[in-house]
């Protein structure tokens, strides 16, 4: 009786933060629209980042007569880009969070359709339902495979979808006030150059790799609840530099086998030991270096405008050539 009360009561907690939106015929589930609770508080470091953030974003939402005196208006839009597995997803959930808005996150694959027409109708519902939920985040997760550069397209409605989704950035239907759309990619350089223009994507952010304390962070959040002796994180942490937050979680299930395999041996359970998170992370390499030399290559040779200099400048900063 108490499991299913519990199983009841879990259900009836997600159908109140979750609110499926529905746009086809089918009722395909296309995306969903949630209340995160994260917040700043949760997202470790990044304090110029966090400070652009309220800049752009919250404090023009919570103090709005002081800003519609210089003109702005709540809302607009963000680029977070950066190595993969940094945590550009969970910093705009985090963004959602701290303004109490809806959060919406769209991926390709749940807006194309197979019809002609149908990908940039699914686009416009979903700007269109977030407008009538405001306040509002709409995060587009890889933004370089929805808005690509048109002029290495080869398909039409590829180019078509580009040209929709400018539409819904300058809100040419609708207002976007409290609508706040927030792209992330690991390649900013393929984005089509429209989107970049002022009043579209023009405040990018650049979210680097976690800082030492981060790192040690990450791996005793990852580390929470399961069996393990005294670690001393703050020497693995050191010897994990340059290392995604991704890396670090892959790192600890790495350290979860080594554990799991003494386990299985004596019959009794075995805790994760110093040696077994040394051994994970000197198995591993930093999956952000090969991103770095990338975006080297771009910012030193096409990079006119110096969009990418704070990237030449952290990769100096922390020692990367």
């Amino acid at each position: 009786m108490s499991d299913d009360n519990g199983r009841d009561d879990l259900a009836d907690r997600r159908r109140n933060k979750l609110k499926v939106l529905r746009f086809d015929n089918n009722g395909k589930d296309l995306v969903e629209s949630e209340k995160p609770e994260e917040n700043f508080s949760d997202v470790g470091g990044l304090e110029d980042v966090k400070k652009k953030i309220r800049m752009n974003f919250i404090l023009p939402l919570k103090q709005p007569e002081l800003f519609a005196a210089y003109g702005k208006e709540a809302g607009g839009s963000l680029l977070l880009y950066g190595p993969p597995g940094c945590g550009k997803t969970f910093l705009a959930r985090a963004v959602a969070g701290e303004i109490d808005a809806n959060f919406m996150h769209i991926e390709l694959q749940a807006i194309l359709g197979m019809y002609v027409g149908q990908s940039e109708n699914n686009l416009h519902d979903i700007f269109e339902k977030a407008r009538e939920n405001k306040p509002c985040v709409i995060f587009i997760d890889e933004l370089d495979a929805m808005g690509g550069s048109r002029n290495q397209m080869r398909q039409h409605h590829d180019r078509i979808l580009v040209n929709q989704l400018l539409m819904e950035l300058d809100g040419l239907r609708t207002f976007n006030d409290q609508v706040f759309v927030i792209g992330a990619t690991n390649t900013p350089w393929y984005l089509d150059s429209a989107l970049r223009r002022p009043g579209r994507f023009n405040h990018m952010i650049f979210v680097p790799p976690p800082e030492e304390a981060e790192r040690a962070a990450i791996l005793q959040l990852k580390l929470a609840g399961k069996p393990m002796s005294s670690l001393d994180l703050s020497k693995i942490s050191k010897e994990t530099k340059h290392f995604s937050g991704a890396d670090l979680e892959q790192i600890v299930k790495d350290a979860v086998e080594c554990a799991l395999e003494r386990t299985l041996e004596t019959g009794e359970i075995q805790p994760i030991v110093q040696d077994d998170l040394k051994k994970a992370s000197k198995q591993r390499k930093a999956t952000t270096l090969d991103w770095f030399a990338t975006a080297k290559n771009y910012a030193t040779f096409s990079d006119v405008n110096q969009d990418y200099q704070i990237v030449l400048d952290y990769m100096k900063q922390s020692g990367l050539k």
